[in-house]
This record gives C-alpha cells, sequence and structure tokens, in this order.
C-alpha cells in the first residue's frame, strides 16, 4: 500500500521543522527546559498512577492495617472490595476526563483532578481512627477518580505542549515512569513493615507511611502546574490564537515571528479547524462550544463509533484487547503479591514483600525493551510471544501449586521455582501487553474518532481492572491453583485473538489504517478535509517554501535565537 498525499504532506511538513529544529528525538526534549520540565510533569503523573497500582498490595499484607480493618481484610469477597473500589473510580474518572479538559483546560483539569487525589488520600488516612475499613474505601474510590482522570489528561497536555516529532518518545517515558512508581511503592511498603516490628506489636505507621507518601508527588505535580502554561492547542481551539501563539514561542524559547513559529502554529490551526469542522458535520447540533454541548459529544460520539462494521472492528479490538490485558492476572499479581508469595511457600510477610518488590524491578526493567523495539518489530508478534510467555507461567505454577500447596515446607525448592516463573510472568507482561495494548488502542482509529475510541479502551481496562480486583480473593480461596489456570487460560485465548483477528499496524498511514479495517472513505474524507484546510491557513505554501529554502546553518540559528530570546525575557 502506498501512502496517499495527505501521508506525503505530513512528511514534507515534518522534515521542514527537522530541518529548522534540528534532528528528532530525545535531543529535541533536552534543547528546549521548558518542555523538559512539562515532560517530567507528565511523568509524576505516571508515577502516582503507578505508586497506586504497587502500595496497596503491600499494605494489605501489614499487620496492624488488618487489626483496623476488621472483617474487611478476613472475608475475601470484602477485601476484594477493598483492592478494586479504586479501579471503579479510576473508570468513573475516565468518563468525565474528556469534557473536563476540554471545559476548563487540561492545566486546571490536572489541577483539578489533583485535588481529587489528595483528598482521597487523606480521607484513607483517617482509617486509622473508628471509621476503619469506611475511610478507605471512600478514600481509595476518589483516589481513583483522581488517578484514572490524570492518566488521560496529563499525557494529552505534555503531547499538545511537546514538539511534534518527540510525542512517540513521551508515550514510552509514561510507561516507564508507571513502572517505576510500582518499582517504588514495592519497597516502601517493604521498608516500613518493619516499622515497630512486623507481628503484633507493628505500628499504625507503617502503612500510613507509605500511604501518606502518595501525597508527595501529588503536591510537587499541583504547585508547578501553577506555574505551567495553557495547552497552545486548547487556547487555539478556544479561539485565544494570539496567547497560543505566544504561548508556543516561549514553550520553544524563539520568537513569535519566527519561521519555525509560523509553522508549527500553522499545523496547530490547521488541526483545530479540521476538529471544529469535523464535528460540525457529523453532529452540527453540538458544534456551538458550550459546555453542555461538549459533555453531550462524548457521549454521542462514542455512540457513533458502533454505527458501521469497519467502526465495530475497531470497537471490537480495542475492547477485547483491553479486556485480555486485564484478564493476564497482571493485577491480580500487583494488588496481592505478598498474598500469592505466602501461598507459595513464603511464610513470612517480610520475605513476601521482598518478593514483591522483585516484581516491580524486572517489570521496570522489562518496560525499556518495549519503547526500544516495538516500531521495529511490530505490535501483533510482540503481543502474541508475551500472551504465550504468560500463558505458559501460569499453566506452570497452577501445576507446582497443585502438586505442592499442602506441604510447601517438605518442598521449598517447588515454592521458589513457582515464585521465579510469576517474576518471569512479569517480564513477559512488561514487554509486550503493559505497553503494547496502550499503543493498539491509540492507533487504530480515524482522526476525527480517536479521542472517543481511546477513551472507549481505556474504560474497558479500568471496568476489567475492577472486576479482576474485585474477584481475585475469592478465587485464591475457592479454586486456589485454578485462578492460575483460569489466567493461563484466558491469556492463551488472547494469543489466540491477536493472530486471528489483529492485523499488523507497525508504519502505517492514517489512509492505510482505514483500508487495513475496511472502512475506505472516513480516513479519505479526513484526509480531503485537512488538505483544503491546509492550503487555507497557508501550510502547504510554507511547507514547501521550506524545502525549498537553503537551510545550512539552520539549527545554529534557531539555538542563537533562542539564547537571545532567553536573554531579552
Amino acid at each position: 500500500m502506498v501512502a496517499t498525499g495527505a501521508a506525503q504532506f505530513d512528511s514534507g511538513a515534518l522534515q521542514a521543522r527537522q530541518r529548522l529544529q534540528g534532528a528528532a528525538g530525545p535531543a529535541a526534549l533536552v534543547r528546549n527546559a521548558k518542555v523538559f520540565g512539562i515532560a517530567c510533569f507528565a511523568c509524576l503523573g505516571g508515577l502516582l498512577y503507578g505508586y497506586n497500582q504497587g502500595v496497596f498490595s503491600g499494605v494489605l499484607a501489614m499487620n496492624n492495617f488488618n487489626q483496623h480493618m476488621g472483617v474487611y481484610t478476613k472475608d475475601q469477597t470484602k477485601k476484594g472490595w477493598l483492592t478494586s473500589i479504586f479501579e471503579l473510580g479510576a473508570w468513573v474518572g475516565t468518563l468525565y476526563s474528556g469534557f473536563l479538559a476540554e471545559i476548563l483546560s487540561r492545566k486546571y483539569a490536572i489541577l483539578i483532578n489533583t485535588a481529587i487525589f489528595i483528598i482521597g488520600v487523606v480521607i484513607q488516612t483517617t482509617g486509622v481512627t473508628s471509621a476503619g475499613a469506611s475511610s478507605i474505601l471512600g478514600g481509595r474510590f476518589i483516589t481513583g477518580m483522581g488517578v484514572g482522570s490524570l492518566s488521560m489528561i496529563v499525557p494529552m497536555y505534555n503531547a499538545e505542549c511537546a514538539p511534534p516529532e518527540v510525542r512517540g518518545g513521551l508515550v514510552g517515558l509514561q510507561q516507564l515512569a508507571i513502572t517505576t512508581g510500582i518499582m517504588i511503592a514495592f519497597w516502601i511498603d517493604y521498608g516500613t513493615n518493619f516499622i515497630g516490628g512486623t507481628g503484633e506489636s507493628q505500628s499504625e505507621a507503617a502503612w500510613l507511611v507509605p500511604l501518606c507518601l502518595q501525597l508527595a508527588p501529588a503536591l510537587i505535580l499541583g504547585a508547578g502546574m501553577l506555574f505551567m502554561p495553557f495547552s497552545p492547542r486548547w487556547l487555539a481551539n478556544h479561539g485565544r490564537e494570539a496567547e497560543a501563539r505566544k504561548t508556543l514561542a516561549s514553550l520553544r524559547g524563539l520568537s513569535s515571528d519566527h519561521e519555525l513559529i509560523e509553522l508549527e502554529f500553522m499545523e496547530i490551526r490547521a488541526q483545530v479547524l479540521f476538529e471544529q469542522r469535523t464535528i460540525a458535520e457529523h453532529f452540527p447540533k453540538l458544534a456551538d462550544g458550550s459546555a453542555m454541548s461538549v459533555i453531550k459529544l462524548q457521549f454521542v460520539a462514542i455512540a457513533s463509533l458502533f454505527k458501521s462494521k469497519p467502526m465495530l472492528r475497531r470497537v471490537a479490538l480495542a475492547t477485547i484487547t483491553m479486556f485480555f490485558q486485564q484478564w493476564t492476572g497482571i493485577n491480580a499479581i500487583l494488588y496481592y503479591a505478598p498474598q500469592i508469595f505466602g501461598k507459595l511457600g513464603l511464610s513470612s510477610t517480610s520475605t513476601s514483600l521482598l518478593a514483591t518488590g522483585v516484581v516491580g524491578i524486572v517489570m521496570w526493567l522489562a518496560t525499556f525493551p518495549a519503547v526500544m523495539y516495538v516500531d521495529k518489530l511490530g505490535r501483533k508478534p510482540i503481543l502474541i510471544s508475551g500472551a504465550i510467555g504468560m500463558g505458559c507461567c501460569h499453566l506452570i505454577v497452577a501445576g507446582i501449586m497443585g502438586s505442592f500447596q499442602n506441604d510447601w515446607l517438605a518442598h521449598k525448592g517447588a515454592g521458589w521455582a513457582a515464585i521465579t516463573m510469576v517474576w518471569i510472568f512479569v517480564i513477559f507482561f512488561g514487554y509486550s501487553w503493559g505497553p503494547c495494548a496502550w499503543i493498539v488502542i491509540a492507533e487504530i482509529w480515524p482522526i476525527s474518532q480517536r479521542p472517543y475510541g481511546i477513551a472507549l479502551g481505556a474504560s474497558s481496562n479500568w471496568m476489567n481492572n475492577f472486576i479482576v480486583g474485585q474477584v481475585t480473593p475469592d478465587m485464591f480461596t475457592g479454586i486456589t491453583y485454578g485462578t492460575f489456570i483460569l489466567f493461563g487460560i484466558l491469556i492463551l485465548m488472547g494469543a489466540a485473538f491477536i493472530w486471528i483477528f489483529f492485523p499488523e499496524t507497525k508504519g502505517l498511514s492514517l489512509e492505510e489504517m482505514d483500508i487495513l479495517f475496511g472502512s475506505v472513505g472516513v480516513a479519505a474524507a479526513d484526509a480531503e478535509r485537512m488538505r483544503e484546510i491546509n492550503r487555507e491557513v497557508g501550510l502547504d505554501a510554507a511547507v514547501r517554501s521550506a524545502s525549498v529554502d537553503g537551510n545550512a546553518g539552520m539549527e545554529k540559528q534557531v539555538m542563537d535565537e533562542k539564547i537571545n530570546h532567553r536573554d531579552s525575557e
């Protein structure tokens, strides 16, 4: 398949920017301190997400926490609610995040959700009083709302402020921050478990400290966002074009009339006009930009995804992929790792937490290959190999547990073999379904449907996350090693699903993606509308001009102007 004119135009715009800005990649991020700072704050959002995923597993295993929770840690169904209520809140957060970011701005939406997160953490700390489990349940639901919303809004804000050439790298950076948060949470749990001893004398600080430490990155994120600019794209979309251009120039460290700023600002204008005209065509009654129209648009646009077979195919791929991602059992491992390791022969809570800490390290390390090679190897082989590896690990653990669970003391080697298979399972997840599932649901949609398609996929992720967290304790009690068999069979079914139904999307343009999924005309109409807008705003002429002009020494000119611009500020 050959890319069409729109894809060729995009390539020309990219090349023009690169000649003006210099080499793309990580170096482009480092050259601009403000953009690099925004990327760091996006990492803090990912850190909150990851820390929350990891911290509660250790807390659940602590003696003093169990004393305060009473029946909620003795009854397996209630224990499931303590854990999964966070995911239910996150699912709610994904529902309101889109229109909150559009109505109030990405910046204010981040601040509001950071405040929601902090309120949730404070409520959780009151669990040390007679409120007990009620505080944990309420606090984790509210905290989940903040995390679920931030998990979508922070990367959106970061991508809209960053140069287009480095946006892809920021996706990998976000995933790395999530795994970093998980790793940090596991090891903090291991350390604080010793406060006051690990038995009946254990201090309340053992579990209050790791919960309270969530406040540190949240406060830094909230305080930092007060000094961050609005998204230039959001400003342009709300008619504040002069402010948008000034903000863009400040982010790039250049003057407002610089050729690079002119080119990038025209691209932003073109994209804004594209979305506005697409909405006016498909939803004319909701094109006035009012708050109520934005709210209605989220639900109407999602409903439009179900009105044709080609779009239904994409919906099925996104939601089912996220279903299988959660039913790999990864969050059962992350939330209940100490209890799982206890069932595999580690009788000491401290030793179980130590083994859980290793889970965080191996997952963190496994993320690097995914960031480096996913665009080279393709999504399909990575997803299939990861699913087969995880399925085999689950089934091996089930076999070992079924054979020796009644006498681990006499079969310590078998216990450690099962634990090692859990670690290997995490490696398979870390390089495959962890990052790749999110890449898939982000890239399969036409431009005009992408925000709503991604929201639908994320909603599937959080809802299945909630279900897994809820049922896992009862599964371990009721079917014991059968839990691993179930997860193993499901993820092997996920491998078969990818093999049969998922077409490789590596390196395809928007138009080629449209042909791939059998909805010829959707992306073609999008491309034609974009070509018209590019001509209207003068972007095609600017690209041609940048292509024929001599650019020798252009990068040095840009850097010199950045220095002069900063000196004058």
